[in-house]
């Protein structure tokens, strides 16, 4: 059987201000997410409007297209417009906290998905523990590498380095290969900056560079989505095993096929539905 695993980790709501929500909200919603190339996004964005459609509520999708201070103007746009309610799929998840408090200071509840504010003034988060994550895949990985691999490897990693949950994906998975005591080294980090076309020439010039490396470990769909690309137009499908974050049509062939291995698997959809309903 070929050592594959599929790791699966559910959207749960891991702090909830109830004294915020209720019935006593209007219909208008403001989802602000990142942007609407990457099918993630476009799930949230799908989930959450089939729960707003069920609620009876509006809702409206910002495209921030990766810029972190255009969630900002969109959050105080939509302050001004006193919509009922803001589901923010964050970039910088620092840079955004006084859009969120000024949001909180009309009364206006912020629900934050996939990325955790930091001491932010949402009042609820829905998601994964992204660090927790990370180490559970490279725990995964140095499993494999000692079994599979005769316990030696060579790694390269294609992230979004703009990305704050994505770079925690990257601290847990590093810390777990470390941790293992492994021969595995780190080759080059190269930074897909969350946009398919880019994660995919940054991994081409990953793999250009370090002939020699075994591993590819990707820490979001886009950057996923490029790098199989990456390694399916390099020839390189026999000889670099792949890991990362996002299933997509094109990784699912790569895992039928043989070459990626393991990939984590969120429910977006879900994360999208649960935030309109904790504000219904």
């Amino acid at each position: 059987m070929r050592p594959f695993k599929l790791l699966f980790r559910c959207a749960a709501v891991l702090a909830i201000c109830s004294t915020a929500m209720g019935s006593a909200f209007a219909d208008t919603f403001a989802l602000v997410n990142i942007n609407q190339q990457a099918l993630f996004f476009n799930q949230i964005n799908e989930g959450a409007q089939k729960a707003a459609d069920a609620a009876g509520a509006k809702l409206v999708i910002f495209n921030a297209n990766n810029v972190p201070s255009a969630q900002n103007d969109a959050i105080e746009n939509y302050i001004t417009q006193k919509v009922d309610g803001i589901i923010l799929v964050a970039i910088d998840v620092n840079g955004v906290k006084p859009a969120i408090t000024a949001a909180k200071a009309a009364g206006i509840p912020v629900i934050a998905i996939d990325a955790q504010i930091p001491d932010g003034d949402n009042v609820a988060f829905i998601g994964v523990d992204n660090a927790k994550a990370g180490e559970d895949i490279g725990k995964f990985y140095a499993d494999y590498v000692k079994s599979e691999m005769g316990g030696t490897a060579k790694i390269g990693i294609v992230g979004a380095l703009n990305s704050f949950i994505q770079n925690q994906r990257l601290d847990g998975f590093k810390k777990a290969v470390t941790d293992s005591g492994l021969d595995i080294t780190f080759l080059d980090t190269v930074d897909g900056q969350n946009v398919q076309e880019t994660a995919m020439s940054a991994s081409e010039n990953l793999m250009t560079a370090n002939p020699d490396m075994t591993t590819l470990y990707a820490t979001g769909e886009p950057a996923l989505l490029g790098a199989v690309s990456a390694v399916t137009s390099q020839g390189r499908t026999g000889d670099v095993k792949v890991f990362g974050w996002d299933l997509t049509k094109q990784v699912i062939q790569g895992i039928d096929d043989g070459w990626v291995v393991a990939v984590v698997q969120q429910d977006p959809a879900g994360e999208g539905k649960a935030a309109v309903e904790a504000l219904t």
